[in-house]
């Protein structure tokens, strides 16, 4: 054990963000993702929604400042009148961070898997809330 990490940080998920370079990304899907069958490197955080594991990593994983968006989401599939509310919880948990965010890139469906195979990682989670997917791209510590 170690203090002051937060127990929902696997040794195996703070070993991939310790991995992770400048310009990596790392995808948090929800429970109906394909994260197994797309995964580079697979880490599974079954029974944690993505909103407390967003907040844990952006403890110690800096966002990429020299990016217009340095977080992504998958866009609401066009016709589809679903609103994602979790969007906003989203967008507290990053200010509350103090990362610099200005806004997200909203990334269409079959683009965002596209992406998300070359992601350096996916964390599995069991979120059940739509439309929850979300891609974090690292920055640098200075």
């Amino acid at each position: 054990m170690l203090k002051k990490i937060p127990g929902i940080l696997s040794p195996d998920l703070l070993k991939i963000l310790m991995e992770m370079g400048h310009g990596n990304e790392i995808v948090i899907a929800d429970g109906n993702f394909p994260s197994a069958s797309i995964a580079q490197r697979l880490i599974r955080l079954d029974g944690h929604g993505i909103p407390e594991i967003l907040e844990a990593i952006l403890h110690f994983f800096p966002l990429d400042t020299y990016v217009d968006s340095p977080v992504g989401l998958m866009a609401v599939t066009q016709g589809d009148p679903y609103k994602p509310v979790i969007w906003d919880e989203y967008r507290k948990i990053i200010l509350e961070s103090k990362e610099p965010f200005k806004d997200f890139e909203f990334i269409e469906r079959f683009a965002f898997y596209e992406r998300a195979k070359n992601a350096y990682a996916i964390i599995a989670t069991s979120e059940s809330a739509l439309y929850a997917n979300i891609i974090l791209k690292k920055g640098v510590i200075v």
